[in-house]
Parts: structure tokens; C-alpha cells; sequence
């Protein structure tokens, strides 16, 4: 770009600006109005839909957590289990499994978390978590410290 004055090289910006500017309008094209053509209204609304943008994606895993106990504590409640009972006994019997993979399992396979709560509640009674008066239907429960207290001579 050849300039004949010094005033018209001062207020050339180059193609940077273009470019600079094209990034505020892509962001703001769903946009109504100055919001979407006045650069100096598109910004302020862009930075603004950005910081909601950002917090929006902290609020999700946030929810996302809330309805994953949400779940698992309704499951427990069907299998007459305490969800602190519930996740105390999965950990004690080394069963690692996160929030997400048991609210699936409580919703589409009823049968294995069935055998979850089952584990997690016969381990809870073994170690003196749980006092159950009626422990007759924890009996079909086989858990590997049941196996190794078979095993071992008296």
C-alpha cells in the first residue's frame, strides 16, 4: 500500500483490523440488530456471551453431578440401601466405579446394579456398617471376604 500523506498511513490499521474486527462478527451472527453490525456493540455483547459460555460449561458438571446421585440414590432407595451405605460398601469392597458409569447402570441394567447394592450391602455388614435384623436375602451373597474366610485353617 503506497500512502501520499502521512495522515492516511496513521489511520491504516491493515488487514489485521479486518481480520481482528471478522472474528467480534462471526461470533455476534446470531445476534439481533447494532448487536450484530456495530463492531463497538457486537464486542461488548461477545466478551459478555463468552463469560456466560464459560460459565455455563462449569454449571454443566455441576448438574451433570447432581443428576447422577440423583439417580443412584433413587436406585438405592428401590433396593432398600442407604446411598452412604451404597458407595461406602462399593469402596470398601474395591469397587471403582464413578458417578456417570452408576447412574447408567441404575438406569439400563436394574440386574448388575442389583448385584451392586447386594455386594456393597453384604460388605457393609461384614465390616459392622450395617445391622440388618433381616440378613436372610444377603446370604446368596458371595464376596471374596467371605471366599477367604472360608479358606483360611482356624
Amino acid at each position: 500500500m503506497v500512502f501520499t500523506s502521512v495522515v492516511n498511513f496513521v489511520r491504516s490499521r491493515g488487514p489485521d483490523e479486518f481480520w481482528r474486527k471478522r472474528k467480534v462478527f462471526r461470533l455476534a451472527a446470531a445476534f439481533q440488530g447494532r448487536k450484530r453490525n456495530c463492531y463497538s456493540i457486537a464486542i461488548r455483547y461477545v466478551h459478555r456471551a463468552l463469560v456466560y459460555a464459560t460459565k455455563g460449561r462449569k454449571l454443566k458438571k455441576i448438574d451433570m453431578k447432581n443428576l447422577f446421585e440423583t439417580r443412584v440414590q433413587a436406585a438405592c432407595e428401590q433396593h432398600n440401601v442407604g446411598y452412604a451405605t451404597f458407595r461406602e460398601g462399593l469402596v470398601r469392597s474395591d469397587i471403582m466405579l464413578n458417578r456417570k458409569t452408576l447412574a447408567d447402570l441404575a438406569c439400563w441394567e436394574p440386574y448388575t446394579f442389583k448385584a451392586l447394592t447386594d455386594i456393597a450391602q453384604r460388605k457393609a455388614v461384614d465390616d459392622g456398617l450395617l445391622d440388618l435384623k433381616n440378613a436372610d436375602s444377603l446370604d446368596s451373597t458371595i464376596t471374596r471376604g467371605i471366599i477367604t474366610d472360608s479358606v483360611k485353617p482356624k
